[in-house]
């Protein structure tokens, strides 16, 4: 097993067609190999974050989270290269422990002894300068390592939602919601936070959920769809470029994707290695995106997000600064 650095740039995609454990492990190895394996990312004593799309426990299968049995066989692989793996999300609504037994994820919890938290507001990172009061999880910052673990899906919001999207479960609870407020109907500018709030974790491995999706209007209200795709990356950027390929979507209509270009995250699709299949290989022309858009801020009336401004900066902001020394 190599221990090089990977090229930050390398995007492996392989055909996947089952979740069944001794399949999806050979899977993901044949996934890795190319990347270094688990080893070029977890050494013996990291403690190792596993972050999965934890959305909902409204809709067991429907394919809204990321199944169970890939985050087993990832933390599986990281207790084999010495490292200490836990879960961790902040779902938008109930706990992520809560979410993540109604979505099946007792066994795996049990059987590897894996501990499961809800991020919390405790660290106030400045991100950049336009986003210098977006609060960040401390348990993802502190971690020796992230593994980002998205589902494809489609998004009455973004479009798409793939590894970029899935960091935005770093910002705890409460805060999520505020950014949808304080974006309004801009979503350059929620595209724009949503990629430095990727770069601000930085995962260090990016593997996607792509075997079965969720297409139409989701991340909730579409339908599952097999896609029989897994991806990696130790680039989130890269592999969301990729996987937006693999869907034959354009790109400068996917927010995240759109703003991880502008600002200059992404490398062009040409730059990306593929070491074993290509995005053309994998091409799906029917997968279905949103039947229609709706605002990063839900369209609450003025009143609602009035009252929400009022809450931020009376309970979240003015603490945060305090802490902060600001």
């Amino acid at each position: 097993m190599s221990h090089q650095t990977p090229n930050p740039a390398t995007v492996s995609l392989i055909r996947a067609e089952s979740y069944e454990r001794s399949q999806l492990e050979a899977s993901l190895r044949t996934l890795l190999e190319p990347l270094g394996g688990i080893g070029a990312f977890v050494k013996p004593g990291d403690r190792v974050l596993l972050k999965p799309n934890l959305l909902t426990g409204a809709r067991p299968g429907k394919e809204c989270t990321t199944r169970a049995e890939l985050v087993y066989c990832v933390a599986k692989l990281v207790q084999e290269a010495g490292g200490k793996p836990f879960l961790g999300d902040s779902p938008a609504f109930g706990s992520a422990k809560g979410v993540a037994l109604a979505n099946g994820y007792a066994p795996i919890l049990e059987d590897l002894k894996l501990p499961i938290i809800d991020f919390q507001g405790k660290r106030y990172k400045t991100v950049s300068e336009e986003f210098n009061h977006l609060l960040l999880s401390k348990e993802a910052i502190e971690a020796d390592v992230v593994i980002n673990l998205p589902k494809i899906k489609s998004h009455v919001q973004l479009t798409l939602t793939m590894g970029v999207k899935n960091l935005f479960g770093c910002v705890p609870g409460k805060m999520k919601a505020w950014w949808h407020m304080e974006a309004g109907k801009d979503v350059v500018r929620f595209g724009n936070m949503l990629a430095e709030t990727a770069r601000a974790i930085n995962p260090d491995l990016t593997i996607v959920d792509g075997i079965i999706g969720h297409e139409g209007n989701g991340p909730s209200g579409g339908e599952p769809r097999s896609l029989g795709v897994l991806a990696a990356s130790p680039n989130v950027f890269a592999v969301d470029r990729a996987i937006v390929d693999v869907l034959n979507a354009d790109p400068e209509m996917i927010p995240t994707v759109a703003a991880s270009m502008r600002l200059g995250f992404c490398p062009k699709l040409h730059e990306i290695n593929f070491p074993l299949l290509t995005p053309t290989e994998l091409r799906v022309t029917d997968w279905k995106l949103p039947e229609k858009l709706v605002p990063i801020d839900f369209g609450l009336p003025r009143v609602m997000k009035s009252t929400f401004r009022h809450f931020y900066i009376r309970f979240i902001k003015e603490p945060i600064a305090a802490y902060s020394g600001r």
